[in-house]
């Protein structure tokens, strides 16, 4: 179809909801979102901008060459687009840069045969293929583990529970008109406090990790191999360390196919010897001690010292190549971003763009740029809490607000997948729910149902504005395959990343962008955090 053509389909659409929409108190321009469509859909970058991500440069582990080169990449990339500002800030980050170049991993006896394995990050290499005797265990504390001191020499340990296989088919599931109704609901609050039982679970792994792998090392163990978390030869990996320690563990650690692994653990239940070999080539990168966000910006201009925010993550795990967690949620940033400069948008408040690092540790980047430009609590002084991630200290203060508070209009994140835009979660402010449906509205006839559900859904980027009082959104997306098959596993690639979703999303961002750019009041926000009630010093428990 010609260009011509779609800008008239574009334009016949947008008449059927223009009454719809001008008909709230909220202005929708839709002449500028006619020109974002026409831009969005016939002239696309998205994908050759997601192609580059994941096959130019591969998987971003923070810290890594990788993540480095899709820094800069971004920036040039960017500028070269015509967006101003285009730079990279840094953060101090606590963890050695990481990478891996080779895996390998086999059975040598009772019956040889190859195995699907992918090394933990932050695993320290082999120095060539180790070979030694599987032997099982689990444990949940550490007083499980000391059963076994002294006969875990040069042994490779299994470390996860078995886990049943489970016959999957795998959908790429897009929402249902009465998944999106459903959406709509406000779940009342429980009368657990979920996020405090949530820290304390953590908190309590934290401080057991270290002992951990003081044990593996003390018992001179080989590796140690863990279950992945999918079925059907899908490898789900992450990092050697829980959230937050960053160290690297002192032996090697793989993950590896959940048949593969169950099909070992029958062996040793039956009183066979198994043998294993494995062999890691990995690499630790300390020459920069900080990460990088990407920032760029498309200047406002009667208010351009007030700020509108569009982010996502830019960096990965590293057993596939990042693309739906989460280059497509960078290269649709990017792309609304490049939308917006192609049209000559000239929006009233300064749009910036973010792709943030770390956010797979803890929101590390986006908890870092927070703090610098709009509010923070002041840094305990206590070395023990200071050993901890930021996201576990105990609360020092109240919440310090930068003048740039003040200024800062909304931020808008994606990180769920390569799904299409199905409407936004409000994060509780309701004052919001009449704005988003009106800019929702022109983009019903492409999957954008006017849905702005109530809830506050967490695990990305967005929280680290809500944190401080500033009006941070994730959108509802369609999740295909991510959960099922994509989350951080080795088919996290380009074939799993589907253009069309990726343009519709680009071209509602870049109108979410540019209207609340152009509103005469900043969006509502909800009301300031509580101040947490600071605890009590106590002793330092030995963990």
């Amino acid at each position: 179809m010609n260009a011509s053509k779609l800008r008239w389909l574009a334009a016949a659409s947008l008449a059927a909801v223009s009454a719809s929409a001008q008909s709230t108190d909220e202005p929708v321009y839709l002449e500028v979102i006619n020109d974002i469509r026409h831009e969005g859909f016939v002239n696309s970058q998205v994908m050759a901008t997601a192609r580059e991500l994941t096959e130019g440069i591969g998987p971003r582990l923070t810290g890594s060459p990788q993540m480095k080169r899709a820094n800069e990449w971004t920036r040039d990339q960017l500028a070269e687009w015509g967006l101003s500002n285009a730079h990279l800030e840094p953060w101090p980050r606590r963890h050695p840069g990481w990478s891996f170049t080779r895996a390998s991993a086999h059975i040598v006896r009772p019956l040889p045969s190859p195995l699907l394995v992918i090394p933990k990050a932050w695993t320290q290499a082999t120095d060539g293929e180790i070979r030694g005797q599987a032997v099982h265990l689990t444990f949940e504390t550490m007083e499980d583990l000391e059963k076994h001191r002294g006969l875990l020499e040069d042994k490779i340990v299994l470390i996860s529970k078995p886990r049943p296989f489970e016959e999957v088919e795998v959908v790429h599931r897009r929402h249902s008109d009465e998944d999106l109704e459903g959406f709509r609901d406000f779940p009342m609050p429980s009368e657990v406090d979920v996020a405090a039982e949530f820290l304390a679970r953590r908190m309590k792994r934290f401080k057991m990790m270290d002992a951990v792998n003081q044990f593996w090392i003390d018992e001179k163990v080989l590796a140690t191999v863990e279950i992945s978390s999918r079925d059907n030869g899908v490898v789900r990996i992450t990092g050697s360390a829980p959230i937050g320690s960053d160290g690297p563990t002192a032996i090697t650690g793989v993950g590896i196919a959940s048949e593969h692994y169950n099909r070992i653990l029958r062996w040793l239940d039956d009183g066979t010897e198994v043998t294993l070999a494995i062999d890691v080539d990995a690499e630790f990168h300390e020459d920069d001690p900080s990460a990088y966000t990407t920032v760029a910006e498309l200047p406002g201009t009667d208010l351009a010292d007030e700020i509108v925010m569009i982010g996502a993550h830019l960096d990965s795990w590293h057993g596939g190549s990042g693309a739906t967690d989460n280059a497509s949620g960078s290269s649709v940033m990017m792309e609304a971003m490049r939308i917006l400069n192609a049209i000559g948008a000239e929006p009233r408040r300064t749009i910036r763009v973010a792709l943030w690092s770390g956010e797979e540790q803890g929101l590390r980047g986006s908890r870092a740029y927070v703090a610098e430009h709009f509010a923070a609590r002041p840094e305990p002084t206590d070395p023990e809490q200071m050993k901890l991630p930021s996201i576990l200290r105990d609360p020092t203060g109240p919440l310090e607000p930068k003048p740039a508070h003040a200024k800062f209009a909304a931020y808008f994140n994606m990180d769920n997948g390569s799904g299409r835009i199905r409407g936004i979660w409000s994060q509780g402010n309701v004052a919001v729910r009449p704005i988003f449906e009106a800019w929702l509205k022109p983009f019903e006839d492409v999957g954008a149902t006017a849905v702005v559900g109530p809830r506050s859904v967490g695990g990305t980027d967005h929280l680290s504005f809500n944190a401080v009082g500033l009006p941070g959104f994730q959108f509802i997306q369609d999740r295909l395959d991510y959960q099922t098959q994509t989350h951080h596993t080795n088919i996290d690639v380009y074939d799993h990343l589907r253009r069309e979703d990726l343009m519709q999303a680009s071209v509602i961002i870049a109108s979410f962008a540019y209207h609340a750019a152009m509103r005469d009041e900043k969006l509502p926000r909800n009301p300031m955090p509580p101040e947490p009630k600071i605890p009590e010093k106590k002793a330092t428990e030995n963990p």
